[in-house]
This record gives C-alpha cells, sequence and structure tokens, in this order.
C-alpha cells in the first residue's frame, strides 16, 4: 500500500470503527484530516490523520475547552454536536458545525495545526439550519449551505451573512431530509452533495451540478449514486458523504454506515461509522464503487487499532476519552492521586444527564474492557452506556459488587455478590449470540463480572445486547464503555479495552 491512497478497491469494515458519523474530509498535500460529529460528548469534534485513507489516529479533538462547548445538562442525548464540515483554505483549517442545544446554533472555528489548538467560536447567528458547509469561490466568497437544502454567503471572520438566502437543490422527487450538503468546484462544474432519505436504512447519497455554486442545479440521471436501502448488504444505512482527491489523481468519499448484526429487523450497537469507498467518474459524474462482501479480503475487525491501555500517569487523557457533556477537573482528574483517575460523583447515578462518566467509544463487535477500582470512599464502576436510560454497569462499594441494568424505564439490579477480597478488577466481556434458534436473536451478549488474581473473569450476569442498540433506544449516538462514580469519590489504577475474535 502506499503513504498517499489505498491500494485495495473499497472495505467493507469501516475505516473508522465505532460511533464516528458524519464524517468531513480534506486533504493538504500528503496528508488527509478528517472529523466527526459527537452529539453530547465532551470534547466535541474528533479529529483524525491518515496518509492513506485507510489507517487513521486520532490527534485531537476541535472542541476541547469549556468556552468552545457548553452542553446543558438538561440537554438531552443525541442532541449537542452535529455534523462539522472541515475544509483547508488559504494556510488555515476551517470547521463549521452545529450546536443543537439550548443556546446553541452555527460556530466556525480555525486552527493552522488540525491538531490544535482551535479558535474559540466564531457564531453564524444568520445561518439557520444543520449541516453547514462551506466553499469558497474564484473571487474568495465564502457560501455556506446548508440541510434543505439552502445557501448564503458569509464573511467567515465574522459570522456575518452577506446577501440573501438561496434554495438550490433537494434532492430526488419525494426523498425526505435533504441534508448534508457540501459543494466543490471539479473542473468546469460545481458539484453539490447531498444525503437524502433519513439516517436509517433509506440512506443515500445524491448528486446535481451547474456552472455556478448558486445553481440552477442539473441532478445526475443515475442518482442517488450511493445507497444499500433494499438489499441485503452488511453495511446498510450508507450516506451522508464527503469527495476527497488523492496526489495520484483518484477520487474517494468517505461517508457513513452502520452493520446491522443478529434478526429481524436488525440491531446496531456501534454506532454509525465511517467507510471509504472509491470514485471513478463518468460522462461528467462520480460513480462510487462497491464495497467487497464479507469474506473477501479485506482487514479484518481486529486490524483496526491495538488494544488500549492506560495507566492514568500523564496529566492529559488521550484524546479518545469522552465525557457526557461536561468534564469538569473537580469530577474528574488525573492529578489528585499518583498514576490513577480519580472520579468524584455529583450524586447522580448514570440515569441521569450530569452523571460523571468517562469512556471510548466501543470499536468492535466482539471486545473486553476491564478496570481496576478502588471504591473505599465511594461506588462506582465499568459501564456499557448508550443514553442515559440504556446502559448496562457493574460498579462496587465497600461491601458489594453489583450488576445494574437500566432499560427503558426499568432500573434493576441483577447480580450482587460481596466484594472479593484484594484488587477489585471489573471486567465487561462482549460477543456474539449463539447461534440464532429464531429470527429475534439479538446482536450480541454482555457479560459483566469480575476478574480473579489469576487472571479467571467470572461472570456475575450476561444480558442481551439489543437493549443498548440504536433500534431499542433511538437516537444518532453508539456505544461508549467506560468508568463512573455513583457515589462519592472513586479511584481507578487503569482501564484496558481490547477486540476478541468474532
Amino acid at each position: 500500500m502506499s503513504d498517499q491512497r489505498p491500494a485495495d478497491a473499497s472495505f467493507t469494515t469501516p475505516v473508522v470503527p465505532g460511533f464516528h458519523p458524519d464524517p468531513s474530509v480534506c486533504r493538504v498535500g500528503d496528508d488527509y484530516y478528517l472529523a466527526c460529529s459527537s452529539f453530547e460528548y465532551f470534547p466535541g469534534i474528533p479529529l483524525f490523520h491518515s496518509r492513506d485513507l485507510v489507517h487513521w489516529t486520532q490527534i485531537g479533538n476541535a472542541l476541547d475547552r469549556p468556552e468552545q462547548l457548553r452542553l446543558p445538562s438538561a440537554m438531552p442525548s443525541s442532541a449537542g454536536i452535529y455534523a462539522p464540515t472541515l475544509r483547508h483554505h488559504d494556510g488555515r483549517f476551517w470547521l463549521i458545525v452545529t450546536n443543537c442545544s439550548e443556546g446553541g446554533g452555527n460556530l466556525l472555528v480555525t486552527a493552522t495545526d488540525p491538531a490544535g489548538p482551535w479558535s474559540d467560536p466564531t457564531w453564524l447567528p444568520g445561518v439557520k439550519g444543520i449541516d453547514p458547509d462551506l466553499a469558497w469561490d474564484e473571487d474568495g466568497t465564502c457560501w455556506c449551505t446548508v440541510a434543505g437544502v439552502s445557501q448564503v454567503a458569509i464573511d467567515p471572520s465574522t459570522g456575518r451573512t452577506l446577501g440573501e438566502y438561496r434554495r438550490l437543490w433537494s434532492g430526488g422527487p419525494g426523498a425526505k431530509a435533504p441534508e448534508a450538503p457540501h459543494l466543490y468546484r471539479i473542473g468546469a462544474y460545481w458539484y453539490l452533495l447531498i444525503a437524502e432519505g433519513g439516517t436509517e436504512r433509506g440512506h443515500g447519497v445524491s448528486i446535481a451540478r451547474s456552472l455556478t455554486p448558486n445553481g440552477p442545479f442539473e441532478p445526475c440521471p443515475a442518482n442517488p449514486i450511493l445507497t444499500h436501502r433494499g438489499t441485503d448488504h452488511p453495511v446498510q444505512n450508507t450516506g451522508h458523504g464527503d469527495l476527497v482527491q488523492a496526489p495520484d489523481g483518484s477520487w474517494w468519499m468517505v461517508f457513513l454506515g452502520v452493520r446491522p448484526r443478529g434478526g429481524t429487523p436488525g440491531w446496531h450497537v456501534l454506532g454509525r461509522e465511517t467507510f471509504l469507498a472509491p470514485v471513478t467518474w463518468e460522462d461528467g459524474w462520480p460513480v462510487v464503487g462497491e464495497l467487497l462482501a464479507p469474506g473477501d479480503d479485506v482487514p479484518g475487525d481486529d486490524a483496526f487499532g491495538e488494544p488500549f491501555h492506560d495507566d492514568f500517569d500523564l496529566s492529559e487523557l488521550h484524546p479518545s476519552w469522552i465525557s457526557v457533556r461536561d468534564r469538569s477537573p473537580e469530577h474528574c482528574t488525573t492529578k489528585e492521586r499518583p498514576d490513577s483517575l480519580t472520579l468524584r460523583a455529583r450524586g447522580a447515578s448514570l440515569d441521569e444527564p450530569d452523571a460523571v462518566f468517562i469512556g471510548r467509544r466501543q470499536q468492535h463487535p466482539a471486545c473486553r474492557a476491564r478496570t481496576s477500582i478502588d471504591p473505599a470512599q465511594g461506588c462506582g464502576g465499568l459501564a456499557v452506556r448508550l443514553d442515559e436510560q440504556h446502559h448496562y454497569g457493574i460498579e462496587a462499594d465497600g461491601a458489594q459488587v453489583r450488576v445494574v441494568s437500566r432499560v427503558g424505564s426499568v432500573r434493576a439490579v441483577v447480580a450482587a455478590q460481596p466484594v472479593p477480597a484484594g484488587p477489585i478488577v471489573l471486567g465487561v466481556r462482549i460477543t456474539e449470540p449463539p447461534a440464532p434458534h429464531d429470527a429475534r436473536t439479538g446482536p450480541d451478549v454482555i457479560s459483566l463480572g469480575i476478574e480473579l488474581p489469576d487472571g479467571t473473569f467470572t461472570s456475575l450476569a450476561t444480558l442481551d445486547g439489543r437493549y443498548l442498540s440504536t433500534e431499542v433506544a433511538g437516537g444518532f449516538t453508539g456505544r461508549v464503555i467506560g468508568l463512573y462514580a455513583a457515589q462519592g469519590v472513586v479511584h481507578f489504577d487503569w482501564f484496558g479495552y481490547e477486540p476478541l475474535k468474532a
């Protein structure tokens, strides 16, 4: 494989697995940069770097300071940061995004280095709608296009709108939710790429072109140029694409998709993930290549990322750690006790929107996570979280280890035992379910238990994974596995995550 683009045609497995939706990509020289949505999690907008579009490394988060990102505790899950667009223009990186929470709106941040620091936000009060895009024409005018699809010129340095809104093109007849617009100058034409059909099974990507950035736009006769609707392809909900050209002149599209598993209707648990496909051009229109089928010669899930281990021996957390709505040093710090993460509860469990939780996205269908906990001054543990009403946890206090389940309005302690002698190591194992015996078999099973000093894992409870899926819970996010404090002060000596063979 070269260091500039993929050698293979396409990938059934995602290039950025786990809850990394709404990808936006740009290239500077031989380097590619990618940004994704983050919704109710802080810090916001994970940023990745690659030299080949296949292997991505997280280099930071664009919104990593409270003055950049405020997510109210009353904000529901799956609100917050929606659909960024990342571009490089005039020697700077520009990122525009919508904060869908009270007091939010569209904002723009810039940086000379995508690893940060990023600027404080420039707010765009005149830009209405979600999924904002940026494009500059030859005379330097900056066009902002939003879902719907409409467009207005802006001054990106001040956030002022210039002139009136113009309706552009809203996709195919009858297609719902025209969104995720991206405007490009390619050759003689301006191309307008959009998503349509909603971000569920009907999702797709369509395109139109014009001789000017303002239209009128002519739709591609082959629209939608990407969709898996109505098929049995293992990757579904494909849409929200962005185009990029490699140094050798080849074209590629990043887009989101999901991997449903289990019986009917199929449950996806990792959220919407980032996929890659090749693009060729025919008669002036882009043609998106096919993804390979399972069993073809593509990298397996275990190829994406090494096992992750954190001893909490650094003053700053790895950028892949995310928290619910905020991360106050008063409630989350590695500086209170050497080589430990200290979480201080707000008096709220994982059921509450201001829960003290820090986690990493689940990125593999089969995986395990472990942590060593000291609950002498409180109660806390290890959880698999989809939202406030859908999570499983194993927690410990000074007397008990117990498994807690929250599904909808029902919260239950499903297993408990006395705290074992010696260090307390809590564990979660997520594996494929047994062979389906009927059409209702879920996507996976989640075992929660303790690890004995000899390394043996003892499960206290094994729960059905479908209840931590988007098809059950709704929303736009995926599972996050991490640590929480339910009462008092809890210290964690280390955390480990690794993929398992499916």
